[in-house]
């Protein structure tokens, strides 16, 4: 990046965090990662927008930077505008109806249910990750999805407009939804609830951060399940089968408590994830001839 960019950037955009060469490590749930070029961290939605127009008037290379779970950012970082939406967080309810700009996370989304005695979104309490994520990826765990509460969002298409799609326009699907075609990205969502009982909802939060804890490297920094679920698999088992609990390459390793994660237990670098992983892979192939579909994304500069 030119230094006029910079400049142009920083005078084009006052109100807006903007730093250059930002390790992304500091801002990724695995705690990997290299710089960014150009990290700005819009104020608002509108500014937000300003910002995304004049990056493709520019034609600059771009990526959308939420809470920063499942993904993996390159040792070399990404080039270009890295766009940090986590300041977008204006969380609103009217009725049983919760709205949500894309930067809110998942757990403030679930504590704020619990808060006004919603049920419907108990599911994703522990779930790392924000709004924007969740919609993109159709985020779910213990038997629920964002698919089941989903009632519509606004979303910037590339042309810059914002549109409003039903449930019914997302083509959500496993790990999935119209969002990852590239075309739109995610401003804020809206779920729908129900009224429920505080004393169950609030016992259900906390049965499933019991489980989360007691089956998940939580205390360990990951970028959560790598794998998608091979159809009538389970990916833990099918890794453990093969020996691999607690394999290690460099700084990654599989996780001893669920071998669906690989944790960053020692200042893990992304190439040493990104080798368990095909490790991981080709000895699970080898071993059951069942092919595990990664589920978490690769970013930057490979």
């Amino acid at each position: 990046m030119t230094k006029d960019i910079i400049r142009d950037f920083t005078d084009r955009f006052p109100n807006s965090l903007i730093l250059q060469d930002e390790p992304l490590k500091k801002y990724t749930s695995f705690k990997i990662g290299g710089p960014a070029d150009i990290f700005v961290s819009p104020m608002n939605i509108e500014e937000f927008i300003d910002i995304y127009s004049y990056v493709q008037e520019q034609k600059l290379p771009y990526f959308i930077l939420g809470n920063g779970s499942n993904i993996l950012v390159s040792d070399k970082g990404i080039r270009g505008v890295v766009i940090n939406m986590t300041r977008l967080n204006k969380l609103e309810c009217k009725d049983s109806v919760l709205t949500a700009q894309c930067g809110v996370l998942l757990e403030d989304l679930t504590l704020k249910a619990k808060e006004l005695s919603l049920t419907g979104l108990e599911f994703a309490y522990g779930i790392p990750g924000s709004v924007g994520g969740a919609v993109t990826m159709n985020a779910g765990a213990y038997g629920g999805e964002i698919k089941d509460c989903f009632k519509s969002a606004k979303l910037l298409s590339k042309s810059g407009e914002v549109v409003t799609m039903l449930s019914t326009d997302m083509n959500f699907g496993y790990r999935q939804s119209i969002i990852q075609t590239g075309d739109f990205i995610v401003l804020e969502a809206t779920f729908e609830l129900t009224k429920g009982n505080l004393n169950d909802i609030t016992a259900r939060m906390d049965e499933l951060k019991e489980q989360r804890w007691l089956k998940q490297p939580m205390e360990l920094p990951s970028g959560g399940s790598v794998f998608k679920r091979p159809e009538g698999h389970y990916t833990g088992k099918l890794v453990d089968d093969c020996d691999l609990r607690g394999y290690q390459i460099g700084g990654a390793r599989i996780s001893d408590k669920h071998c669906g994660f690989i944790v960053n237990q020692d200042n893990a670098t992304a190439n040493d994830v990104i080798s368990l992983i095909k490790f991981t892979q080709a000895t699970v192939l080898k071993g059951f001839g069942v092919t595990l579909e990664r589920e978490l994304r690769l970013v930057g500069e490979w």
